[in-house]
């Protein structure tokens, strides 16, 4: 089998580069002083690669120790892209930006699951050991999704990455695609788990609260969001993204620290509070979930679309 590293495409821990080099929220180089003049609209191109579209399964391997209510929150996550609800904003809207790239409509299904609670490669991974898991549940126009607990270090985490995705061959078959999350709870919420969490640097602001009271998990729905529209605008180096191939901004990280209206370096923008349990949050989800959503490039207005 030869392999790819996914070094194409990185989660960045965004919120502190954002914050440390001041730029604007749409723009991953133009100094915020500079905004108030006038901002080059964000500008994603079609590379005309290949992409997915259609019905997408989303195979899911769960490396280490995950509570049935984690997992809950997150396959409702997922259930919840195909799912329109009768009262906006949805994850579901949020998802449909996707059907707006080449290809049209993109459905997300989730396929099978597979267990690894005693971590079988170890506590500490590098990106092969992230291929050789996601290749445990590899197919044609699916996403194999490797999900590591809070105790699981892998290599770059919280230093420049929350999650990855990228693709590799296998003998005798094709190109597949996968993606990796990692739960940043106890190393480092405040680089992945932000708005959830403080900063490590820059303006201490008042934090969101987490809408799944579980800020690893709500940091790890923030993070597979990301992935997954990159994953299927970007899958194989040659569809959506700005910059290099190797280090592309794409559907979600070319509008990186954007959750609602009116975000700033530091600000997520307007959002949601529930009256009841004061959670935020800006879309909603199948069995009454709640979720905090990054904005994402819109391919129809060149802009940094968010659902509230």
């Amino acid at each position: 089998m030869t392999t790819r590293l996914a070094s194409k495409f990185t989660v960045l821990a965004s919120f502190l580069i954002i914050i440390s080099t001041l730029i604007h929220p749409c723009s991953a180089t133009i100094p915020r002083r500079l905004a108030v003049i006038q901002t080059p609209a964000t500008v994603l191109t079609d590379h005309k690669g290949s992409i997915l579209h259609g019905n997408i399964t989303v195979n899911i391997l769960w490396y280490g120790k995950f509570s049935p209510s984690q997992k809950a929150v997150i396959i409702d996550f997922l259930k919840s892209l195909n799912n329109q609800l009768p009262t906006p904003p949805s994850a579901a809207s949020w998802w449909q930006t996707t059907r707006l790239y080449r290809g049209g409509l993109r459905s997300i299904h989730v396929g099978k699951q597979i267990v690894d609670e005693k971590c079988s490669l170890g506590k500490s991974l590098e990106d092969f050991d992230l291929i050789s898991l996601a290749s445990k549940a590899k197919g044609f126009n699916l996403i194999s999704v490797v999900l590591t607990s809070a105790d699981v270090r892998v290599a770059g985490f919280c230093m420049n990455r929350c999650g990855t995705h990228g693709t590799t061959r296998v003998s005798k078959g094709h190109n597949f695609a996968y993606a990796w999350v990692g739960n940043s709870a106890t190393q480092c919420p405040g680089q992945c788990a932000w708005p959830f969490a403080q900063p490590m640097f820059g303006p201490k602001m008042p934090t969101l609260v987490a809408p799944n009271g579980d800020i690893g998990v709500d940091g790890i729905i923030i993070n597979l969001a990301a992935v997954l529209a990159g994953t299927v605008t970007n899958p194989f180096d040659g569809g959506y993204f700005q910059g290099l191939a190797t280090a592309p901004l794409e559907a979600v990280t070319a509008c990186t620290g954007i959750f609602g209206s009116g975000a700033f370096p530091g600000y997520p923008g307007n959002v949601l509070t529930d009256k009841k349990t004061k959670v935020n949050y800006n879309a909603q989800g199948v069995n009454k979930r709640k979720y905090l959503l990054p904005a994402m490039w819109d391919p129809k207005t060149s802009t940094c679309k968010t659902l509230v």
